[in-house]
């Protein structure tokens, strides 16, 4: 080989190595969009399909956080989370469909778009990101629901945390309904086990929720309707495959 090919292969090494080492510094930070196409079947799998042809739909750049892909009229709002600031943990990897109503259009999605969009700015860290929208709660500038409504999460594909303390992320077939609960706590309400088959309740404060995953029944009329995007997702990466999604991440 001559000696200008292997300074050639030699650099390109290096560059690969370099960008990979970035990515790693970062913790994620620097976000892979997903396919347009993808992300908006992914987006408006959440909802049931009644009401998806009026629904909006917003769809992540990275660089700038989420944008109007298409205008509903039914008040609902679809998009497909990617981080989540509470872990103070930048990932590549979550996976999030869900629809919000018009109240949850409100009040919950504001939270979702600014934590996207300050991680796209660069200029917070995790921990930073996750103070910011701490103080923002506390200063009043997020606010509760004001009537009972729902989030739905009826997509087939989810990749997120394995639990409330958990650092790990899992890719679950789990399709569910949250119920909007704001300052309610497990105990008021007789909540189960987290991520347990009766309805248990999660984030408890002014957005907390009561979690009711749906019958076996119609899960598998979901995965069946559904089939044809459970096999794009998990060729568009392998880590988003129902039977290979669990495995936990470098140093964890």
């Amino acid at each position: 080989m001559g000696l200008l090919k292997r300074l050639a292969l030699s650099g390109i090494f290096l560059i690969g190595f370099l960008i990979t080492q970035v990515t790693a510094g970062t913790n994620g930070n620097l976000l892979e969009p997903l396919p347009r196409d993808l992300e908006v079947r992914l987006a408006l799998s959440a909802l049931p399909p009644y009401l998806r042809a009026e629904a909006s739909v917003y769809v992540l750049d990275p660089a700038k956080g989420y944008a109007l892909e298409r205008q509903g009229m039914n008040g609902f709002t679809c998009f497909v989370e990617r981080t989540d600031f509470v872990r103070e943990d930048y990932r590549n990897n979550l996976l999030i469909p869900e629809c919000f109503d018009a109240e949850g259009t409100r009040t919950i999605v504001p939270v979702s778009f600014d934590v996207a969009r300050l991680r796209a700015e660069g200029k917070l860290s995790p921990q930073e990101v996750k103070k910011e929208i701490v103080r923002r709660f506390q200063d009043g500038v997020y606010q509760s629901p004001a009537r009972p409504g729902i989030s739905y999460m009826l997509s087939p594909i989810q990749r997120l945390y394995g639990g409330p303390e958990s650092k790990a992320t899992k890719t679950m077939n789990m399709p569910h309904y949250m119920f909007y609960a704001p300052n309610l706590m497990s105990k008021d309400v007789g909540g189960g086990p987290i991520m347990g088959p009766y309805p248990y309740l999660v984030n408890p404060g002014l957005h907390a929720y009561i979690i009711v995953n749906v019958g076996e029944a119609e899960k598998a009329q979901i995965n069946r309707e559904e089939r044809d995007l459970l096999k794009e997702v998990c060729s568009y990466r392998s880590d988003f495959c129902i039977d290979k999604g669990s495995r936990k991440e470098p140093g964890q």
